[in-house]
């Protein structure tokens, strides 16, 4: 199988997509010129906003969002698959006026091939006094998604996601072979669990780990973490970005090393049932 070169764009989310998108175009633009032919963004790539008012006043339609659209027709314009890691959109539920939090696979003619809404939200009290109740805004979605693409099966998750192992297990028994882990982790965390999140899914599983990341100080008061990171299907960082400032990250896939991995330690293959404790 060839090598499958790619890139992860870390961000510092503008408040608007019609901002956004001129915020990560040149980023996308310096990884096709270096060469990746399946490029991913962050969680929240479209915009990033906590009030619910000030959100609400921008949010539409993944068919109707600026960003989105725009981004459709660069992936094209370039000739390169592109993961929107997540888009904030409207959820399409009646009744419900939450968003989705949603991934989009565009493929090299900038269609939309598959899409996944975020399982996970996070809902916690801080001990830095910070307070996040993302269930208030955002609908979970209730589907894991493997998106076929060239080169093998992507996985698709979204940040609070990498804490639940069991999605990324079942990613890997239905043909993931990489697992994108689009993300904004708030410091404290991103700086406490990151890295060992990142490692430890790519090790149970013998996937690539492929996380990009919001960095930094952002509009609405906000600080990510950064540190957009590649692991290897044995655990090994391969390439990582040890900053918080938007940029690039360029990294190649040897869909050898998913083979190797599984062949070594075969744990997908020794599920055994058992009674739960009492």
């Amino acid at each position: 199988m060839a090598k499958l070169p790619i890139a992860l764009i870390q961000t510092r989310t503008p408040a608007s997509p019609g901002a956004a998108f001129a915020h990560v175009e040149p980023l996308i633009r310096e990884a096709a010129a270096g060469g990746a032919k399946l490029i991913l963004t962050p969680e929240a790539t479209n915009f990033l906003i906590q009030d619910r008012a000030a959100r609400d006043a921008v949010l539409e339609t993944q068919e109707r969002d600026e960003a989105v659209r725009k981004l459709r027709d660069l992936a094209r314009e370039l000739g390169v698959w592109l993961l929107i890691g997540s888009a904030i959109v409207r959820s399409g539920h009646d009744g419900d006026d939450r968003a989705a939090n949603r991934s989009l696979l565009i493929d090299a003619g900038g269609a939309v091939v598959a899409s996944y809404d975020k399982l996970h939200v996070y809902d916690v009290d801080l001990p830095t006094g910070e307070r996040w109740r993302e269930s208030a805004a955002i609908r979970p979605g209730d589907g894991a998604v493997v998106a076929q693409t060239p080169w093998g099966g992507l996985g698709l998750t979204i940040c609070y996601d990498i804490r639940f192992p069991q999605l990324h297990r079942a990613l890997a028994r239905a043909g993931a072979m990489m697992i994108a882990v689009p993300a904004a982790f708030t410091v404290p965390t991103g700086e406490a669990h990151w890295e060992t999140l990142l490692r430890a899914r790519a090790i149970e599983t013998g996937c690539y780990i492929l996380a990009p990341a919001q960095a930094g100080a952002h509009e609405d008061g906000r600080r990510t973490w950064g540190r957009s990171t590649v692991v290897a299907p044995w655990g090994e960082v391969l390439a990582k970005l040890d900053h918080d400032a938007p940029g690039v990250l360029f990294a190649e896939l040897d869909f050898e090393a998913v083979t190797r991995a599984r062949t070594a330690v075969p744990q997908l293959t020794h599920d055994r049932e058992f009674t739960p404790p009492s």
